[in-house]
């Protein structure tokens, strides 16, 4: 894949978090509000973009069946590094929660709001790329509504059936794989609707980073270690033991190649909006976030050039 290309797509996603930067800077947006803006990313764009997803591919059994693996991957990996990363950390995050948004941050990918622009301009032959983002999504964010919020918050509350199935992303998914696996497509009008939520997704979400990016001292960021290390584990090493994960299996390229991107991406902007939500650990996951963000104008060019 072309490092121009991936890099210039990149940048362009990053602009979009300046006018969050400088209306939070300038006092046209007060900081207390960044949440309610979350709320919105969370509970209407994110849902929408896991609809349009499914609506723009056709059905097919080879899809079904990709689709299953897909999930099914992506959910034991993340589930492997996250285990991992949280026996590692464990004693420390019991004295510093810096290390319980630490741990969650190294392994959950912006693959929806980052990921999706990024297949849809270095697979443009490659429709269903944007499906295998929707049925990743949802089981990152089954990891992210339940073990993710347990270890930001520290409450085992959240590791229950009801945060498995109640959740946007699954509720989305509730809808759309019916229509996906019956051949239905929405309407113009609604397609068109759902369409403009969908993507208004990754402008929001880099609105919303630049919003907190305005509120935190270059000093404090330059010096978070849990935020370089959850960085160097998810934009480094995560990304490759995927790559190695399904290089040698008997997949398809546009299967590989979307496994690989959307684990490359940087960290999820739900770590920062789940704890926006949940009231804790809001510093230590606006830092994983935006180093991570930052940082991948680097990494994902040149993690590309091994695809």
């Amino acid at each position: 894949m072309e490092f121009t290309t991936t890099a210039l797509n990149v940048l362009i996603m990053l602009a979009y978090s300046v006018p969050g930067f400088i209306f939070v800077k300038l006092k046209m947006i007060d900081q207390s509000h960044i949440a309610s803006f979350a709320k919105v990313l969370l509970y209407v764009c994110s849902p929408a973009l896991s609809i349009y997803s499914f609506n723009c591919v056709d059905y097919t059994n080879e899809l079904l069946i990709n689709l299953g693996l897909f999930l099914l991957l992506s959910f034991v990996l993340q589930i492997i590094v996250l285990t991992l990363m949280w026996l590692v950390l464990k004693k420390k995050g019991d004295k510093d929660p810096g290390y319980r948004v630490c741990s969650v941050a190294c392994v959950l990918s912006n693959a929806g709001f980052f990921g999706v622009p990024l297949l849809q301009s270095l697979l443009p032959d490659n429709p269903e790329a944007v499906a295998y983002s929707a049925v990743y999504i949802v089981g990152m964010n089954i990891i992210s509504w339940t073990a993710g919020s347990m270890f930001i918050t520290g409450d085992k509350k959240y590791m229950s059936v009801k945060k498995i199935i109640l959740n946007p992303p699954v509720l989305a998914l509730c809808f759309s794989l019916p229509l996906f696996l019956l051949e239905i497509k929405l309407t113009p009008v609604i397609d068109n609707a759902v369409s403009v939520l969908g993507k208004m997704s990754t402008p929001l979400c880099m609105l919303i980073l630049g919003m907190r990016l305005a509120t935190v001292r270059v000093g404090e960021l330059a010096k978070d270690k849990h935020a370089y290390l959850s960085s160097a584990v998810k934009l480094l090493v995560f990304p490759i033991i995927s790559y190695l994960l399904v290089y040698f299996l008997p997949l398809d390229y546009g299967f590989r190649a979307s496994f690989y991107i959307l684990c490359s991406c940087p960290t999820a902007s739900v770590v920062l909006n789940l704890s926006e939500v949940l009231g804790a650990g809001q510093k230590s996951a606006a830092n994983a976030v935006l180093i991570s963000t930052l940082l991948c104008v680097i990494t994902i060019p040149l993690l590309m050039l091994l695809a």
